[in-house]
């Protein structure tokens, strides 16, 4: 009978190794990885058993903690253009500072090359997709209400994940201040959709 897994302890495991992945490179083996945390290779392959195990766990607990706090900051606001624009605060609010973590995660997935990669990309773009679903209605309603402008919903939706997407890469690259950025998002982008006009742009 297998020993019961203890959840915590493969959690703390899983981000030392990926911190000693980010360190030690892409191809690092698991035997380099095991010596890196302090562990017998048998029991780092017995919660891990491969370097894409250890990229999903570590980006299914990063997603798990975005989609925490990104949904409770745009619970916060009725309106789903307010909504739309707090997501998008949220999310490089939540993103400031693990930048390298995200991008070290998205080059991971990248040179993985397997059927382990395919499951971490999906795990990426189911983590908001219930929640694209229901701004999807509430942009509708909104529309049928009066409440916004009408426009392509499902265009307005992947806009808006590429703002949030692009932004994080932006900010990597070269350090903008996204806080211009987000002015013009509003102002030019997102604002002009509210009905009546010229209503207040939400924070977090």
């Amino acid at each position: 009978m297998a020993r019961p897994v203890d959840l915590e302890k493969r959690a703390d495991l899983g981000r030392r190794a990926l911190d000693a992945l980010q360190q030690l490179g892409l191809e690092a083996s698991m035997t380099q990885l095991a010596d890196a945390v302090g562990v017998k290779r048998p029991t780092l392959l017995y919660h891990f058993p491969s370097r894409s195990a250890i990229v999903e766990a570590a980006l299914t607990e990063l997603l798990t903690e975005q989609a925490i706090f990104v949904m409770a900051q745009m619970d916060r606001h009725p309106h789903p253009v307010d909504a739309l624009f707090v997501q998008i605060l949220a999310v490089h609010a939540f993103q400031a500072g693990r930048e390298p973590r995200v991008m070290f995660l998205t080059q991971a997935i990248a040179a993985g090359g397997d059927e382990r990669t395919e499951r971490i990309i999906q795990i990426g773009n189911q983590a908001m997709e219930a929640r694209r679903q229901l701004m999807g209605r509430r942009c509708r309603d909104a529309i049928a209400a009066g409440e916004m402008v009408e426009c392509d919903v499902g265009s307005l939706i992947r806009v808006v994940r590429g703002f949030i997407d692009g932004l994080v890469v932006q900010r990597v690259m070269t350090g903008c201040d996204l806080a211009p950025i987000h002015d013009f998002i509003w102002e030019r982008v997102l604002g002009p959709l509210k009905l009546p006009p010229g209503a207040p742009r939400p924070t977090l």
